[in-house]
């Protein structure tokens, strides 16, 4: 048996917008994402949302509701009350192309600072070899579906625009880290360039990213912190420094 909910959607563009409110049929089994397109096809033909799957894995849909960065297809309608209104904004840390369509480049810029992995010169293809626990260690980074809402959340670029510059993101951060801990990466210093290339030190392990997850990387638990264990070894380990100098 449906029911009427009220929703609250951000509707505009780089320019300006506000929140207009919606009343809309929700079904059993329904997610936000089918909301959406209920109101495009009944009320609001123009409305922009972004989408591709509907099944979590693209990565596509992602928006906040309620003020939490989520994605909209795997947002149930039954995790809210009835009579509860529910809002629906674009992503904060990126810039607003229309409605809930964010310009999300920044991130494939982030992306292509990272240098790729460079497998030994003595090693062709089929050649490599690794400890499974090693293959277990990079495959949960990769489970990564880029939705970016941990980079939404992260609050040194959500809360300061001016650490674009210099702050890579949990995303990417996870990225160097992936390449660090490969056995057969050959790429010298990673924890060096995740210090000083992708400000790794602005980063104060709050979590935040971690919860946002939709695939429960825990990427603080198991990248950014031993990143930065791997940056304390190599600049303040007394052993190390006194073989620099």
């Amino acid at each position: 048996m449906g029911y009427q909910a009220r929703f609250r959607v951000w509707r505009g563009s780089a320019e300006g917008g506000e929140l207009r409110d919606f009343t809309a049929e929700v079904n059993e089994g329904e997610v936000v994402l089918d909301i959406l397109h209920r109101l495009q096809a009944t009320q609001c033909p123009d409305l922009a949302v972004r989408w591709n799957c509907k099944a979590g894995k693209c990565g596509s849909c992602s928006a906040e509701v309620n003020g939490r960065p989520k994605l909209l297809c795997m947002t149930r309608m039954s995790t809210f009350a009835e009579d509860e209104t529910i809002t629906v904004t674009p992503m904060r840390t990126f810039p607003v192309l229309k409605d809930l369509v964010c310009d999300v480049s920044y991130n494939y810029v982030k992306a292509r600072e990272v240098p790729a992995f460079q497998p030994p010169a003595d090693l062709g293809p089929g050649e490599y070899r690794m400890q499974q626990v090693d293959v277990a260690r990079s495959q949960e980074f990769r489970k990564c579906i880029e939705c970016f809402l941990c980079q939404d959340t992260c609050h040194v670029i959500r809360d300061h625009e001016a650490n674009k510059e210099s702050f890579s993101g949990p995303r990417f951060l996870m990225r160097v880290a992936e390449l660090e801990m490969h056995p057969l990466d050959t790429a010298e210093d990673r924890p060096e360039q995740a210090r000083g290339d992708h400000g790794l030190g602005q980063c104060n392990i709050t979590r935040c990213c971690t919860e946002v997850c939709p695939e429960h990387i825990q990427i603080t638990d198991n990248a950014l912190i031993p990143l930065k264990e791997r940056v304390a070894d190599r600049r303040y380990d007394p052993l190390r420094w006194l073989f620099r100098r």
